[in-house]
């Protein structure tokens, strides 16, 4: 039976997608690794997804169809799914083009994540076209933009995608440059009451999350500081010697 796209009226009007509005609250947990990381493999997250579900995690982020499709078969949460691909003739990574958004959705993911940054594209392709061509090939799936500052996000959101979220603030080189999350753009672009803004990017304690959600985020996406434990592991290796070096001192 087809999803009834825009089927959900959240609080102050905004008709969300049924997928997105179940996860108004939600605490989601982004479960990722490089192949230079040591818990890199589909089984490796697929694991952390299992204990960040048994958690309460209201969804999981994965990047990969090999992921997506071994954290699908193994949890029963929604699975924000993307596929970092880099193409030589951009810095777009994240879904960048049609072609992966197949191999995501393919793979089983409820909502997909695209890069929507003013960054060239691969083979300079319009964001507008990209957008068009996921309604008209998978007009179930949600789609969750990723963006870095106020202008993606306002664009985005004209542009008609279920959900906005700052993923790439910091991650631009012309978006603010900060070792916390980028709290302000949540708060502006949730004012807008277009589209759900969910809040991710360097969120590192439960104090943060809180602010975001305070800030209007309809739910917050945490990754590092729970699925990567060497920066964890790195965090306090440098706080301890900071602090030893000043008892010193």
């Amino acid at each position: 039976m087809a999803v009834q796209y825009w089927g959900v009226r959240q609080p102050g009007g905004i008709m969300t997608n049924p997928i997105v509005a179940g996860l108004k609250d939600g605490f989601i947990v982004s479960c990722q690794a490089l192949a230079n990381e040591p818990l890199f493999g589909s089984d490796m997250m697929a694991a952390m997804a299992v204990a960040a579900e048994d958690g309460g995690a209201a969804a999981i982020r994965a990047n990969t169809p090999q992921d997506i499709a071994v954290i699908k078969r193994r949890c029963r949460v929604p699975v924000i799914g993307l596929y970092k691909k880099h193409y030589p003739d951009s810095d777009v990574y994240i879904t960048p083009t049609i072609r992966e958004v197949d191999d995501v959705v393919r793979a089983g993911a409820d909502i997909v994540a695209i890069d929507c940054t003013s960054m060239t594209r691969p083979g300079n392709e319009r964001l507008d076209r990209l957008i068009a061509e996921i309604r008209k090939s998978f007009p179930e799936t949600p789609i969750m933009a990723d963006v870095s500052t106020f202008e993606e996000g306002a664009a985005a959101m004209r542009l008609g995608v279920d959900v906005v979220s700052t993923t790439l603030s910091g991650y631009t080189p012309y978006s603010p440059q900060q070792p916390s999350p980028d709290i302000a753009l949540v708060a502006r672009l949730a004012a807008l009451g277009r589209a759900p803004v969910f809040a991710e990017g360097r969120i590192w304690t439960i104090e943060e999350c809180l602010r975001c959600f305070e800030a209007g985020a309809h739910a917050v996406v945490v990754g590092t500081a729970i699925t990567r434990p060497q920066e964890i592991v790195r965090r306090f290796v440098t706080r301890i010697s900071t602090q030893m070096q000043g008892f010193e001192g």
